[in-house]
């Protein structure tokens, strides 16, 4: 038997959102889903294999960042396409857990920031 389009469409996560972060943001954001205990993975509902998957996303952005200067890097906005289903998780990932981890509110404000503008539960 096989699976249909549409079943195999939300496997992958359903649809595709666009996000752009400073390069330095995405890192620091991957650094905090790193720092996360695994007590702390259970309480969020997830495995080590859904962080794994997450972490594959941020990673991703090296490969955009490659050739670029590294003095301007940090700065430098950085295009992620991310299934529905994980800038969901992260959405809730960023409010309860990144300001634990982040160096400034300000990574946090432009990291939450980011994610409301690409999830579809956003108001317009």
């Amino acid at each position: 038997m096989t699976r249909g389009p549409l079943r195999r469409w939300r496997e992958r996560g359903g649809r595709r959102v666009h996000i752009a972060l400073p390069f330095d943001d995405i890192m620091e954001f991957a650094l905090a889903l790193l720092s996360v205990p695994p007590e702390d993975l259970e309480e969020l509902g997830w495995s080590f294999a859904d962080r794994k998957r997450l972490l594959d996303h941020f990673l991703r952005s090296g490969k955009a960042a490659q050739g670029h200067a590294p003095d301007r890097l940090g700065a430098m906005p950085i295009k992620l396409s991310l299934p529905q289903r994980d800038v969901d998780r992260l959405q809730h990932f960023a409010r309860r857990e990144l300001p634990k981890a982040a160096s400034s509110a300000g990574v946090i404000d432009r990291v939450l920031a980011a994610l409301d503008r690409a999830s579809h539960r956003q108001r317009r």
